[in-house]
């Protein structure tokens, strides 16, 4: 790992704050306007859960998905300005330069992760601290096919495209993983095969659920083996091209 170019990255992200908006502020202010009113409801939408937890859980999904997604779109901006042209002939390895990436989106993930809970927390979300942690793992593990489809996208797509791009994604994994509400039927079947359907299940850990069955984990698994290799096809390509 390239320590250098990994502080350099994160003061890309920290320093652009409009990078926040869709990762962190508008989650904490979905919490608040739809989480607050439902915060004494303790089976929100038949979902088992109280409200506060419900939402906590659904928008720190939504939020640390698009920063996750965001730290490899960002391949895409290089790609524009030329800069990833420039890297490569650097001693920048592509392993540390992706890396860099991947993690910039885990740490911007951590932060919306953080702040959520204590939002959650002050409305009333309740979990034992061995809860807290097993639910954050598995949000963390929940959110690494979503890494490599950011690292796919910014190979395969133009820096113009990523906003629609983005912002189609972000909200599509949503609405089936049952992020802004409950989903059932024909639409919770479909979102069962999505990775965000299976981050938002991890908040029912903290209120007696269970760990992720064994087709969570497949699915988890099969998203992140399909888009490494999409991922990893496109950076060939684009490095050819480049």
């Amino acid at each position: 790992m390239n320590t250098t170019y990994l502080r350099l990255e994160l003061l890309r992200v920290l320093r652009n704050r409009q990078s926040f908006i869709f990762s962190l502020i508008f989650p904490v202010l979905m919490l608040l306007i739809f989480g607050a009113p439902n915060r004494h409801d303790d089976n929100f939408g038949g979902s088992g859960i109280n409200g506060a937890t419900y939402y906590m859980i659904g928008m720190l999904t939504f939020g640390s998905v698009g920063a996750v997604i965001a730290g490899g779109m960002r391949i895409a901006v290089d790609r524009a300005i030329g800069w990833n042209r420039q890297l490569r002939l650097s001693p920048l390895t592509p392993r540390a330069y992706l890396t860099a990436k991947v993690l910039v989106g885990y740490v911007t993930a951590g932060m919306t992760i953080a702040v959520l809970y204590l939002v959650g927390a002050s409305l009333g979300a309740r979990m034992s601290a061995v809860h807290w942690l097993e639910t954050t793992a598995l949000v963390l593990i929940g959110l690494v096919p979503f890494a490599a489809i950011g690292i796919w996208a910014g190979h395969t797509f133009k820096e113009e495209a990523m906003g629609p791009l983005m912002g189609g994604a972000m909200s599509l994994f949503a609405i089936v993983g049952g992020s802004w509400f409950p989903v059932s039927g024909i639409i919770g079947t479909i979102g069962s095969w999505t990775p965000s359907y299976w981050i938002v299940q991890a908040g029912h850990l903290g209120v007696g659920g269970t760990m992720w069955p064994v087709k969570g984990w497949v699915v988890i698994l099969a998203w992140t083996l399909a888009f490494s290799g999409l991922a990893t096809r496109a950076y060939a390509e684009d490095t050819k091209r480049g």
